[in-house]
Formats: structure tokens, sequence, C-alpha cells
């Protein structure tokens, strides 16, 4: 079965207004141009939708992944791109990174599309992470606390060190000078942050 076609910037900005200061998309008024006869003319379908959908704030589901998501012409997608593609005109060909971590903040203010490499320089810290400290780890062996860091050219061992605020304090300056963004490692949404 062929997957269906994505919808347009153009297409989209008849379907949905998108607000960049608020970052949440809504409905707009459609015509029966946008529906298929059947057991209602194009002209029900249109009136039933716009009773129902019409100014109100769409793409307000969660997936499993913690964004906000929708169905525009029968097909799934998520509102940071939707949105990212409404006010640039173009679909994001990468990925699209909320600067401060919460996925459900769409504000245009929050967004940036980025590569894979720059969004992973921009995540929480992990919930199975021990130390508190993206980087850091308890070595069980050395008994001291090591750091480290990804970079494109694989992981790099920062050093040992005998308190756990020595090796996040290394850490931090690396991630600097590795170009990784401010908020790499703060706590994640979930945990209040």
């Amino acid at each position: 079965m062929a997957s269906k076609p994505i919808p347009s910037p153009e297409v989209l900005r008849q379907l949905l207004r998108y607000e960049p200061e608020t970052g949440k998309l809504f409905w707009l008024t459609r015509g029966p141009e946008w529906f298929e006869g059947g057991r209602w003319t194009a002209a029900d379908q249109a009136a039933r939708f716009n009773t129902r959908y019409a100014g109100r704030e769409a793409f307000t589901a969660i997936d499993g992944k913690g964004y906000l998501c929708g169905s525009v012409l029968n097909r799934l997608y998520r509102a940071h791109q939707v949105a990212v593609a409404i006010a640039s005109g173009e679909w994001p060909s990468e990925e699209v990174d909320h600067i401060n971590g919460d996925r459900t903040d769409n504000r245009q203010c929050n967004l940036r599309a980025v590569s894979r490499g720059e969004n992973m320089k921009n995540i929480c810290l992990r919930s199975d992470n021990t130390s508190g400290c993206v980087g850091v780890s308890w070595h069980k062996d050395r008994k001291r606390w090591r750091a480290y860091i990804a970079t494109p050219a694989g992981v790099v061992h920062i050093g040992y060190f005998d308190s756990l605020a020595e090796a996040a304090s290394a850490r931090a300056h690396m991630q600097a000078r590795v170009g990784y963004h401010r908020n790499h490692g703060r706590p994640s949404a979930g945990d209040g942050a």
C-alpha cells in the first residue's frame, strides 16, 4: 500500500493556524473541497468538521515519546514538525530540537532545526544516571569519579577525579569546548524541571 503524500506547508497553512508565541496549533474552517462524498455529501462533512473542530486547538495528544501529535489528512505528525513547516515554509530536513527540553513547548523561539549530532548535544539527564551529572560516573576499580564526553571521533576520557564536583566541573568545561548546548544534562521535564 502506498503511503499518503506529506502535505505541503501551503496546505498546512490552509488547514491549521500556528501561534509562534504560544506554540499552539488550531484547526481552521474547511470548505467542502477538502472532503470526498460518500455516506454524507462533502458539504455535510465540512459542516460536521467545522462544528466539531474549527477554531479548536489541534495536536493535543501526546505520543509515547512525550511529543504533541495529531493527524492531518489521515496521517499522523508531531506538532513541532508541523509548526516548523508552517513557520518556515518547508518541512524540516533535519531534526527539530526543543531548546528547553520540554517536548510539549512548541513556541517558535524554543524550536531549532539541527543535525542529529547537534540534537544529542542538548539532551536531558538520563533517568538511569546515578551520579546526577551527565558524563560522570563512579569507577569502582579505581574508586574515583570518571568524566567522559562523546565527540564525533568517539568517547573521550577526560580524567579521574577524587570528588564528584571536580569531575562535573571538568565535564562542564569540556562540554563548552566541544560545542554542547548550555542546557545539555539538565534534569528531565518529568523530574520537575
